[in-house]
């Protein structure tokens, strides 16, 4: 098997305080790496209310247990409780995972309000957005990130280019099959997408008949041994109730032969100007609501 990197997103208060920590002192204690993915900006979790009406959303908050989750407290930030400032709350338990030797990046400032609003947004909007999250991190850390990860995999035409004006290196913003450049832009970052499906896609599955989540992962990634593979987990998941479930996860992944690490690794072993140059569209993933951000068809050689 061969190189898995791991992108842990860390969508909200709760998941910076707790389930970052707890996903770092698992990691530590197995040698493994990975990338930590922090909103930086106020929690206003609550206000995903407004998708009750997507296609699919109940169904995921049935499947997924939110409530367990995220916790009745992290549901009413931003609707009946002040979202809580996670970058000014939160720097020390950020800070602590650097120093722990995990790469850090930028995840994204207002988690619900770039998830539902990037999509049809503006470049100033977009702009704004970025430029918020990204000098909320050189703040916190001392130094521009370099890699960023949109919320939910959500993105719009203006955010590669505002990527590499930024700064970032590289990026994990949509979901594909091999890392890429965005077609059409000389100046873009290279996508390193998420290639697997996450824990909360594939709970409670009607299609999967009751096979376990990290049966299925393993399942996947030993049907293409040679392929390298970006997960991404959550805080508020794997650093929480399916912590068991992500430790056996990894476990098995190491002892079929898999590398356990972070993005910057995995960058790093690429041939950035040599990458295949994609379209990038909406799309749907099995077991998420909404469209996402996926890799497209590979552009012709000029």
């Amino acid at each position: 098997m061969a190189l898995i990197a791991l992108k842990a997103d860390v969508d909200t208060f709760r998941g910076t305080r707790e389930g970052a920590v707890r996903l770092a002192d698992l990691l530590e204690r197995l040698d493994a790496r990975a990338t930590f993915l922090f909103s930086l900006g106020p929690d206003h979790t609550g206000r995903a209310i407004k998708r009750v009406f997507r296609r699919g959303f109940l169904g995921k908050v049935k499947r997924t247990s939110v409530v367990e989750h995220y916790g009745v407290k992290t549901l009413l930030y931003g609707v009946l409780l002040p979202g809580p400032h996670i970058g000014r709350r939160c720097r020390s338990f950020m800070l602590d995972i650097g120093r722990r030797g995990f790469e850090v990046g930028v995840h994204t400032w207002d988690h619900i309000r770039w998830q539902d609003g990037v999509a049809r947004a503006s470049e100033p909007w977009t702009r704004r957005e970025l430029a918020l999250a990204a000098n909320e991190f050189a703040d916190i850390f001392g130094r521009p990130a370099a890699v960023h990860g949109a919320a939910g995999w959500q993105m719009n035409a203006f955010v590669p280019a505002l990527e590499a004006e930024f700064g970032f290196r590289y990026a994990s913003d949509t979901r594909g099959r091999e890392p890429f450049l965005p077609a059409g832009r000389a100046d873009a970052v290279p996508q390193l997408p998420t290639t697997l499906p996450t824990f909360d896609e594939l709970i409670g599955r009607d299609d999967l008949a009751g096979q376990d989540p990290v049966d299925h992962l393993l399942a996947l990634s030993a049907a293409q041994p040679g392929r390298d593979q970006v997960f991404t987990l959550h805080a508020e998941l794997e650093g929480g109730a399916y912590l068991a479930s992500f430790e056996r996860l990894l476990r098995e992944w190491r002892a079929r032969g898999a590398r356990l690490t972070d993005l910057g690794t995995y960058a790093a072993q690429l041939d950035l100007t040599g990458l295949p140059h994609c379209s990038i569209g909406a799309g749907s993933v099995a077991g998420r609501s909404g469209t996402l951000a996926v890799q497209g068809a590979a552009a012709a050689a000029a």
